[in-house]
């Protein structure tokens, strides 16, 4: 009776260490990297350079999973907000998360001209040659707690739209049809 209670309590101990340690490996992971880092990181993601089995983007954190592990999360930087635009003609998919490893735009590799102004008036970008990332999306980083409105060209076609970078905003914009 007592040698499987010993039992017993060495795994309740083994299973918590091990929960622990896991989650201190999550914490120094998300430690470690740096607003640069970070942003390289997401950049990898979307050009397919960095690989998991999924990772995905919120308004204020990058979530990877890996096989078989915990996800690991890391902040994004506090002042400025991520957004991902996938333009189209033909084809797009409903999305409100980002997923750098999953979602797919229309245009892959396109060359575009973007324009960015917030509600104030002030522009952010000015007729930017800009390129989608093989994922057919294109990435920017602007700052947070704000609107915009987004003027998108690619081969003589336009699409507008206006978006925010509130906290729980979406990170995924698919509904610009170029037209």
């Amino acid at each position: 009776m007592k040698k499987g209670i010993l039992v017993a309590s060495g795994l309740v101990v083994a299973a918590l260490g091990t929960y622990l340690i896991a989650g201190n490996i999550q914490k120094e992971g998300a430690d470690k990297l740096g607003t640069t880092d970070i942003k390289q990181l997401v950049h990898d993601f979307s050009a397919g350079k960095a690989t998991a089995q999924s990772a995905s983007i919120n308004s204020s954190q990058l979530i990877v999973n890996e096989d078989h592990t915990q996800p690991i999360t890391y902040d994004l930087p506090d002042n400025e907000f991520f957004v991902s635009i996938a333009p189209y003609v033909e084809e797009t998919h409903p999305c409100a998360t980002h997923s750098l490893t999953g979602c797919q735009g229309e245009i892959k590799n396109g060359e575009f001209n973007v324009t960015v102004q917030d509600s104030e008036g002030n522009v952010i970008m000015e007729n930017a040659a800009m390129k989608s990332q093989p994922n057919g999306f294109i990435d920017l980083w602007l700052p947070r707690d704000k609107t915009y409105r987004i003027s998108v060209n690619h081969e003589g076609k336009t699409a507008q739209t206006e978006f925010s970078t509130y906290e729980k905003d979406d990170t995924c914009i698919t509904t610009m049809q170029l037209g």
